[in-house]
Formats: structure tokens, C-alpha cells, sequence
């Protein structure tokens, strides 16, 4: 079980909804404590076991990630375990290794999309899946016994892991064998954005290898350039690429590869929700989807939910985080989900979302119906959307503002039924996020104005 408050509230200090992340340097991302947790690691996982734990080890390319994985793995092997490293990985990569080759669990060190100076550290089990409440309880009590210490901006002198290559190439193998066996690219011309992060040593090849002729931007990582004006947070960049070499299509990954997004052929953004809806459609049509349904967070756009209901496909929605994708998944045994921001999970092939996989399933669907992604998608009719921050003193329950709460109502019965209000706070930032998205013709943006007013009156912290 995670630590609870009296309350029942989560107080976990660490541990966000998708591992430890932070600045590279500032605890606990320091060797000290790195080493706690490494250790840490291999105690739960003996107690488990009964015997000298596994581990294989793999992150992206951050000039900081090769120390860190030393660090943890001199924890490991101080407390008896045993690391196998695989360089530099997407992060579905370590959950594919972690159960194909029997490892106890595998160590991803990244911080996705975040810029270069940060990084973070999540864990899989040998089942696929990320949540292990015992074993982040287990480490946030060894890191709460630390003493923190004050960041460093120097790196320190480590000797890197020793790789071994095969794992890199069990892989790939697994990608191009497996997930995409008998497919042939021969007719597409693609455009690849890698983020300068662990998409790079594998998209192209792996594309290559099937045929597709490629053009890559974003290939050449330093160490420092990571999603640096590259990648799914900056398509734009690929919608131009794209364009310039006469692509029929634009893939583009984060920094770790667990999401992607695409560029049409006319060069519009396709997200994850326009994705999940397309695969959805395809699956159903070859009876493949059972139970009908697919799962998304509260983030996705209304207009998903009522295209898939037209066609009798039933939308569970989720708070964010792909964690809580993946357990309502298994909960009701459903095939398909994902997140707005291209995180999508094809449980019969991986638990992980692997952005290498929506790239293989997505061209898999288009060649073999003979579709280009615009009229894959068509029949998607977004809802207008608008989101608004609030600045906030403190994070209160919004239940518990009463004024909040009849502005609130409201707004919802002028809705009534054509749109929907999610109110939610920032992880990282003192900031409400106020989302409003409502069929045409009704003016959103006055009311999450309204809303966003009324937060402001209660827990506004005085700045605009």
C-alpha cells in the first residue's frame, strides 16, 4: 500500500504518477541516495524471491542517465543484486526485456519529455506493469532517512555500466519479427522526428528493415539536446520536415519513445485520441475488440467519446497517467487505451506503451486497408476545448469551496449534457487547470472564465 495521510490522502513525497523524477543532481537524484534506492530495490525484491534478485537496466540519452543507472546499480550489487544493462532504450524496451528474459524488474532511467537536466527513474515488473505500491513505500521511507543534500551541477567521476548489445537487438527482433511480421513498407515515404532521445538508435532501422524509405530529424543526441525543439512536444518542427521532403506521413516520438504522435499528408496534427479512435475502428471491424471498449484519461477531447458511442464503442475514462490507463484495463480486460498526448497501450502485444508499436500498428492498419491517416481518422469531430491556469495560494479540495462550487453547478446545467467542466491541480505547479469543451455554440471560453474566476476568488495567490 502507498503511505496514507490520517486522511487517507497520498503522501508520497517522491514518487509521482510515473516514478521519481526531478533535476539531475538535486536530491534524490544524487549518488548517495541513488544507491539507497538501489539497494532498497534489491531488498524488496529478495524478500520476494528468496534469492539474489535480477535487474536489467536502460534509459535515454541525458548526459546524466549513464551515472545515475551506476548508482543505482552499486546499490544493487551492495545488497546482493545483480544488473544487466541495456544502454540506451526505449522505455518499453526495458518492460519488453524485463519479461522475456526473466528479470526480477527493470530500471528505466528518463525523464521523457522534460528537458535534458532533469531526470527520473521508473520500475517494471516482470508482468509489464509499473505500480508496485510496497516497493515505492519501501523507498520513500529509505529516502526519507536520508539527510538531503545540496545540489550539485557536477557530474561525478562513475565509471559507466558495462552494455550488453543483445539486449538492444532482442528488441529490435521483437519489434520487427514479431509486432510486425509479414509487413511490408515498401509504398510509404516517412519522416521520423527521434527528440534526439532513445527513439533514435532504433525507429529508422527498425523502419528500414521493412522496407519504408526514411527521413530522420532529431537522430544526432549530444547528451543535451533531448526533446530540444524535437519530438512530440514540438511537432510543428515534424509538420515542416515533413513537407520539405515530401513525406506521406510524419512519426514523432518523445524522449524516451513510450509515446508518438503523427503528421498527415497535408500536414495536420494527429494526436492520441484521433489515434485511439482509428485503431479502435479497425479492431472492432475485425472483431477484435472485446469487450468494445476503450480507455482514456479525463483529458481526452468529449468528441472522441460520442464518435465511439455512435458506433457503439464504450469510453472509461480515467484521472491522467498512463498507470491508471493500464489498471482500469486490466480491470475490464480491455485491448485498447491510451492518452491524448500519444500514449497508447496494445495489450495483447505490450502493457507498455510503446510509441515503436503505435508506429508499427498504425502503418499496419493504413497499408492493409489502403487508407491514408487523414481518411483513417475521418469521422472524429472534435469538441472545442479551452483550458485556463490559475495561479493558487494552496491546493484545497475544490469540493470544499462553496462559492466554487454553485458557480460550478451552474455552469454544468448550462452545458446540459452538450460539454463537460474538469477542474484539477497541477503535480509540479501551484496552478488549477480549468478545461471546458462544449458542442459549437456555446461560449466556453466565457464560461471557464467564470470558473476560472471563482478559484481565483478563493485561492488566488495574487499574481495574474
Amino acid at each position: 500500500m502507498a503511505p496514507t495521510r490520517p486522511d487517507g490522502k497520498d503522501m508520497r513525497r517522491f514518487f509521482g504518477t510515473d516514478g521519481i523524477r526531478g533535476r539531475a543532481g538535486a536530491f534524490p537524484l544524487q549518488p548517495e541516495a541513488l544507491s539507497v534506492i538501489g539497494a532498497t530495490l534489491t531488498s524488496v525484491f529478495f524478500l520476494r524471491a528468496r534469492r539474489a534478485p535480477r535487474f536489467v537496466i536502460g534509459g535515454d540519452t541525458r548526459e546524466s542517465s549513464p551515472w545515475i543507472a551506476a548508482a543505482l546499480a552499486q546499490g544493487i550489487a551492495q545488497a546482493g543484486g545483480t544488473v544487466s544493462c541495456a544502454g540506451v532504450i526505449p522505455t518499453p524496451g526495458v518492460a519488453y526485456l524485463t519479461r522475456a528474459e526473466g528479470f526480477d524488474a527493470g530500471i528505466v532511467v528518463s525523464a521523457s519529455h522534460n528537458p535534458y537536466h532533469d531526470n527520473g527513474i521508473k520500475f517494471f515488473l516482470a508482468s509489464g506493469e509499473k505500480r508496485d505500491d510496497d516497493l515505492e513505500t519501501a523507498i520513500e521511507v529509505a529516502l526519507d532517512a536520508l539527510p538531503p543534500a545540496p545540489p550539485t551541477a557536477d557530474a561525478p567521476d562513475a565509471p559507466p555500466l558495462w552494455e550488453d548489445p543483445t539486449h538492444a537487438l532482442s528488441y529490435l527482433e521483437f519489434l520487427t519479427q514479431r509486432i510486425a511480421a509479414d509487413l511490408d513498407l515498401s509504398r510509404w515515404r516517412l519522416a521520423l522526428d527521434c527528440a534526439n532521445g532513445a527513439a533514435a538508435p532504433y525507429a529508422n532501422i527498425m523502419l528500414q528493415a521493412l522496407g519504408a524509405q526514411t527521413c530522420v530529424t532529431g537522430a544526432t543526441p549530444t547528451g543535451r539536446n533531448i526533446n530540444d525543439q524535437r519530438g512530440t512536444t514540438h511537432i510543428r518542427h515534424l509538420a515542416e520536415f515533413a513537407r520539405a521532403t515530401d513525406a506521406q506521413l510524419g512519426i514523432a516520438f518523445d524522449g524516451d519513445a513510450d509515446r508518438c504522435l503523427f503528421v498527415d499528408e497535408q500536414g495536420e496534427v494527429v494526436d492520441g485520441d484521433a489515434i485511439l479512435y482509428a485503431m479502435a475502428l479497425d479492431a472492432d471491424a475485425r472483431s477484435e475488440l472485446s469487450p468494445r471498449c476503450v480507455v482514456t484519461t479525463v483529458m481526452s477531447n468529449m468528441g472522441l467519446e460520442v464518435a465511439l458511442r455512435e458506433r457503439g464503442i464504450e469510453l472509461i475514462r480515467t484521472p491522467v497517467g498512463d498507470r491508471a490507463v493500464l489498471a482500469a484495463m486490466l480491470e475490464r480486460g480491455a485491448l485498447l487505451g491510451g492518452e491524448q498526448s500519444g500514449h497508447i497501450i496494445f495489450a495483447r502485444q505490450s502493457l507498455a506503451g510503446d510509441g515503436l508499436i503505435t508506429a508499427l500498428n498504425v502503418l499496419r492498419m493504413l497499408t492493409e486497408r489502403n487508407l491514408s491517416l487523414r481518411e483513417a481518422v475521418r469521422g472524429l469531430a472534435r469538441f472545442p476545448q479551452t483550458l485556463i491556469n490559475v495561479p493558487v495560494r494552496e491546493k484545497r479540495p475544490f469540493e470544499t469551496l462553496p462559492g466554487l462550487a454553485a458557480t460550478v453547478r451552474d455552469v454544468e446545467a448550462q452545458l446540459a449534457g452538450r460539454g463537460r467542466l474538469l477542474l484539477r491541480y497541477s503535480g509540479t505547479e501551484n496552478l488549477a487547470r480549468v478545461m471546458l469543451e462544449a458542442a459549437n455554440g456555446i461560449d466556453i471560453g466565457a464560461l471557464a472564465a467564470q470558473v476560472a474566476a471563482a478559484i481565483a476568488r478563493d485561492l488566488g495567490n495574487g499574481r495574474p
